[in-house]
């Protein structure tokens, strides 16, 4: 299994579609009304929303790759793309997500790892994400990996509020 990791830039918008929308409707389509699920994707998969995320300096994309093809991706903000005030010396995970059938082969640490890596290149103290609180395999994963629940927020899919746990890991 031959894995990379490519940043992504404006030429992956129509990439970063079809992984975004995929992996996000099978995390959560079971758990979330179809009516909220498809409101959601509209807002936030649209192409036009994501050519603005893709342009934005103070946030990144990677796409990980198994032998050639995209299986997940992760998105990073810095400074104010980061979707909570957390300060200049946070880095926020916004998104990290892997084909179903490609979970469990070390794949989401590999981006995580990344992540971690941006962060200490620049010079951030904590890295931080939010997760609802009812993902409980994302939640053991970033337990596993040193993070730390640290407060909460609220996300809304759809209409409807929900609770994502603010999870924070502090770095060397």
């Amino acid at each position: 299994m031959t894995v990379e990791i490519k940043k992504g830039n404006i030429e992956y918008l129509q990439v970063l579609q079809e992984i975004g929308i995929e992996t996000f409707n099978d995390t959560f389509k079971d758990q979330n009304s179809p009516e909220n699920m498809k409101a959601y994707i509209e807002k936030a998969f649209n192409l036009k929303q994501l050519e603005k995320e893709l342009s934005k300096v103070s946030s990144e994309f990677f796409f990980v790759y198994v032998n050639n093809e995209v299986v997940g991706y992760l998105k990073v903000n810095t400074n104010d793309a980061q979707s909570e005030e957390m300060g200049e010396e946070t880095l926020e995970i916004e998104r990290i997500y892997i084909k179903n059938n490609f979970q469990k082969h070390g794949l989401g640490k590999y981006l995580l790892n990344k992540a971690m890596e941006i962060a200490m290149e620049r010079h951030k103290k904590k890295i931080w994400l939010g997760v609802w609180e009812k993902n409980e395999n994302a939640i053991a994963f970033y337990k596993k990996m040193g993070f730390v629940q640290t407060g909460t927020h609220s996300f809304y899919m759809g209409d409807e509020e929900q609770t994502d746990s603010i999870m924070t890991k502090t770095l060397r």
